[in-house]
């Protein structure tokens, strides 16, 4: 399909501007997906891999699709706040997109520490916007605090069973402790990063997204 042109823009946070970047759909009313990166204090950023490809796959689906840095990450202002004020940048994403977007299906997409996020903002959306999907890969189930989250009915997980940041077989329990069960799809001989399985990601990926047209109707 024909894909529209990335724009970026600034989007303004709780500790100053955030920097971003938004692909609208080709039709209007499409929903959307809303992308977080890995851990900035480790080189995660918006231009990630594995977060390009999250937004290339739900663009191909015809998702209008935005992508972020956080606080202290490229050129958006503040400072790494450890998760907390992270959610909080999140949250403003939404708010910018509300007065056009608010009323559509939303799918929100993580990618490690962004998996966190994601799933730690599920509780603070707005009532307003209608989360139809979590997609959570390689989620740090480590962390404090991830074993209390409660993910919606359909949440996906996405994991290699060669992770070497995050323990898989821990990945792998957390995803069917949750209630409902979160879908878990295991990459085998798949690492933290995905290296050289990033086509096989988006393919897969896009098999188990239904399309934007009428997503969630």
């Amino acid at each position: 399909m024909t894909l529209t042109a990335e724009t970026r823009v600034a989007i303004p946070g709780p500790a100053g501007s955030l920097q971003a970047v938004w692909a609208p759909a080709m039709t209007s009313g499409a929903a959307v997906a809303v992308v977080c990166h890995p851990h900035p204090l480790h080189g995660g950023t918006m231009d990630n891999k594995v977060v390009t490809t999250l937004a290339r796959t739900c663009r191909d689906a015809g998702f209008a699709v935005l992508r972020f840095n956080f606080r202290g990450t490229g050129e958006s202002a503040g400072v790494h706040d450890e998760g907390r004020g992270e959610v909080d940048d999140l949250l403003a994403v939404l708010e910018w997109l509300r007065p056009e977007h608010g009323d559509r299906p939303l799918l929100l997409a993580g990618f490690s520490f962004g998996a966190w996020v994601c799933a730690a903002a599920v509780a603070k959306l707005p009532a307003d916007w209608r989360l139809q999907q979590l997609v959570l890969v390689a989620p740090p189930v480590h962390y404090a605090g991830f074993e209390a989250v409660a993910v919606p009915a359909g949440t996906l997980v996405i994991m290699g069973d060669a992770d070497e940041v995050v323990e898989p077989v821990a990945m792998r329990e957390w995803a069917l402790a949750r209630q409902p069960a979160a879908s878990l799809w295991c990459l085998e001989g798949a690492s933290h990063f995905f290296h050289g399985r990033l086509l096989e990601l988006r393919e897969g990926l896009a098999a188990r997204l239904l399309s934007a047209e009428g997503y969630g109707d």
